[in-house]
């Protein structure tokens, strides 16, 4: 029997991400956070019923530069997640399942996170 000290499976160490393994990671990320987002929002709403006064520095905070960070990673947050969803509806029913299609369909679950984050912004000023 060989005794070394290799590892028996591909190792983080030599293992070179692709996109579609970052995709998948980034969509649970996303999941999460959108998960603690929604925490922070059903706290504001809670607030907003008993104490309208930290209802109200709640919205002060995510006026701040920090805070319009977050609602902007929020927002992009959402719609990443949504767009990948809708990818995988498709691959659900059996389209998209090619190598090349799998990459163009998560190139563009990038580019429309980032335009309709974007949109939203540009917007809601």
């Amino acid at each position: 029997m060989n005794n070394t000290q290799r590892p028996l499976s591909p190792h983080l160490q030599v293992y070179k991400p692709q996109l579609t393994s970052m995709l998948s990671i980034l969509h649970r990320i996303t999941g999460l956070l959108l998960s603690l987002g929604m925490l922070v929002f059903i706290y504001w709403l809670f607030q907003l019923v008993n104490n309208p006064v930290q209802a109200d520095a709640i919205i002060g905070f995510f006026k701040s530069g920090f805070g319009q960070f977050l609602t902007f990673a929020w927002v992009f947050t959402f719609f990443y997640h949504l767009c990948n969803g809708i990818r995988h509806l498709f691959w659900d029913i059996g389209k998209g399942i090619s190598i090349p299609a799998v990459y163009r369909s998560g190139y563009l679950v990038l580019f429309m996170a980032v335009v309709l984050t974007a949109l939203i912004f540009l917007l809601a000023r």
